[in-house]
Order: structure tokens, then C-alpha cells, then sequence
């Protein structure tokens, strides 16, 4: 055999070989490779319900992936196009097209849960405010509009929450460990003579009004105590509900303003409790210290002084509000 033509059918060999290869890496380099300014360390939210073609365009923009047609592609081969999760996604390092497609279709996130805290007496509106800080998928108007009706019964707690989670499955949680956590007390709740709606209201208001746990026990006898006696509550705290403020020192023009939560022109009960009451006040509205006491309030020393006239407590405002 001649060497010569041997010679020249293997440089034609490795030649085409290597033609190859380099079409091919050039190929996946151009096509399915990230791009050469990948974000390393950005982070996208996929918004729920977004169309392949859009959740491609914005992985395009933001330089996720160089061919918004070949992400879309591939999602709609694989029959991942319908079932892409949304929620946020960290790009901590380059990474190929076919690995985002990846990512997408089983929610791969590459972040860990979100981790919420919301102290007692937080109310709907204020879990909402919260919540869209770090679950950017969940609105502050659904939230409200969903957790409205639970006002009271979503408990306050540290919780643990995926990126994809939505203001039903935030509300669901809450409410589970509600009822979780009053499980225990239901045969003491059934002996009291009191419904749990009563019971939550009382808490709703002791939560906002008293700090420790012996004032939260004597606030609570005393508006059980007015409650006997047909009284009107008082209770300042309503006020912030009402008008979805922090502050309850009520003006003038405030105690006459038409509200049913107002427990200056209403007796018994409010329609329902205005915050989210922890434990320790469910349990002092269950087992409150009896006393005669019908007054109460916080002085300027930040103590709670009581009183069981009403000549009493004016001496104690002047005493200790002035």
C-alpha cells in the first residue's frame, strides 16, 4: 500500500474529524452555551402564568441564555412548556440552556426557603406588607382580599415558606398552626362557656392593649366584666384597626365615627378580632384574673393602673397621664 496516499487519507480523516468537532462546539457554544456576560449570582422571578415565549424573552434579556427561540424550543420538545414553576430562581454560576430548561420544569430554584417571622397581634394588612417583601410572586391586594376573613386566626410564628409559595398556601399554613396550637385548650374553651370566636376577639383586644402577662390576665377580666355588665368595651386599640394605623389614642372625632368596631358607640363585641393574637394572650382572654375591676390604663411609667369606678379612673389619668 502506497504511504503516501495512507498518509493522505488520514490528514483527511483527522482534518474532517476535527472540522466536526469544531462545528460542533462552535455550534453548542453558539446556541445552547450561556453567554459570555452571564449575571453569576442574579436571581429571576417567573411570575405565575407567564407563556414560555415571555418567561424566555426575560431569561434572554437579563442574559440568562443567549436564544430566547432555542429555551422556548427545547421547553416545547421536552413537553415542559406547561409546566414551568414559577417562583424565584438564583443563577449563582453559567449554565447551560438544556440545565435552565431543567431547572424550570421542576423548580429548581437554587434558594432556600424564605424565612418570615410575624410577632403577635400582627394584623392581615401587616402580614401582607411582609409578606410581599421577600414572596415577590404573592401581591399585597390578594393577600388582603384572601386573609381578610381569617383576621384573628392566622397565627403568629416563624415559618418557613418556598419561593413559589402563594397567598393561599401562606394563609393554609397559618391557619393550620392555629388550629394546631388550639387543639390543647379546646376542652378548657368548651368549659368556659365561651365560643373560640368570643375567645379570639378577647385576645385580639388584650394583644393590643396589655404587655405582660399578669396585665393581659386583668384586661381581660375586665372586659369580660363589662361585657356581663352591658358595657360599652372602650377599648383604644379598635381605633388602629379601624383606620389602619399604629397609633390607638383615639381623637374626639374618632370615638364617633361609624364603625362596628367601635366599642365606644357599640356594646359587647366587635364583629371579629382586629389582630392576630400569640398564645399567651388566647390564654389569658381563657383564664383571666377575676377582679372587680372595670377601668384600666397605661400611664406615662408604662405601667397599667387599674381601677373599679369610674371616679377612680379619672383620678388615675390625671394621676398618670398628665
Amino acid at each position: 500500500m502506497d504511504p503516501v496516499r495512507n498518509f493522505c487519507k488520514l490528514y483527511v480523516w483527522w482534518f474532517c474529524s476535527f472540522t466536526v468537532a469544531v462545528v460542533l462546539v462552535g455550534g453548542y457554544t453558539l446556541l445552547f452555551a450561556s453567554p459570555s456576560d452571564f449575571p453569576s449570582g442574579s436571581i429571576v422571578v417567573i411570575v405565575r402564568g407567564a407563556s414560555v415565549s415571555d418567561i424566555s424573552k426575560q431569561l434572554s434579556d437579563a442574559n440568562i441564555i443567549k436564544h430566547q427561540s432555542v429555551l422556548n424550543l427545547i421547553l416545547r420538545i421536552s413537553g415542559a412548556s406547561s409546566n414551568v414553576k414559577s417562583g424565584g430562581y438564583l443563577f449563582k454560576n453559567p449554565e447551560n440552556v438544556f440545565t435552565i430548561a431543567n431547572r424550570l420544569a421542576t423548580g429548581a430554584y437554587g434558594l432556600p426557603p424564605v424565612r418570615i417571622t410575624f410577632p403577635e397581634g400582627i394584623t392581615v394588612r401587616d402580614i401582607a406588607e411582609k409578606i410581599v417583601e421577600t414572596l415577590p410572586l404573592i401581591s399585597e391586594s390578594d393577600f388582603i382580599s384572601l386573609g381578610k376573613s381569617y383576621e384573628g386566626y392566622l397565627f403568629p410564628d416563624t415559618y418557613l415558606f418556598p419561593p413559589d409559595a402563594t397567598a393561599q398556601s401562606v394563609i393554609d399554613t397559618m391557619r393550620a398552626n392555629f388550629d394546631l396550637k388550639i387543639v390543647p385548650l379546646l376542652s378548657e374553651i368548651k368549659a368556659s362557656g365561651h365560643s373560640i370566636a368570643d375567645i379570639v376577639i378577647i385576645a385580639s383586644l388584650v394583644e393590643k392593649e396589655a404587655r405582660t402577662i399578669e396585665s393581659k390576665r386583668i384586661v381581660a377580666g375586665i372586659l369580660w366584666n363589662r361585657l356581663k355588665l352591658g358595657m360599652p368595651l372602650q377599648v383604644d386599640a379598635v381605633f388602629g384597626y379601624i383606620f389602619n394605623r399604629d397609633t390607638y389614642s383615639p381623637s374626639y372625632e374618632d370615638l364617633k365615627v361609624a364603625s362596628p368596631y367601635n366599642t365606644y358607640l357599640h356594646t359587647g363585641l366587635p364583629p371579629g378580632p382586629i389582630a392576630n393574637p400569640g398564645l399567651e394572650s388566647i390564654q389569658a382572654a381563657l383564664n383571666p384574673t377575676k377582679t372587680n375591676y372595670l377601668y384600666y390604663l397605661t400611664g406615662k411609667d408604662d405601667l397599667m393602673h387599674y381601677a373599679t369606678t369610674y371616679a377612680e379612673h379619672q383620678t388615675n389619668q390625671r394621676k398618670y397621664l398628665k
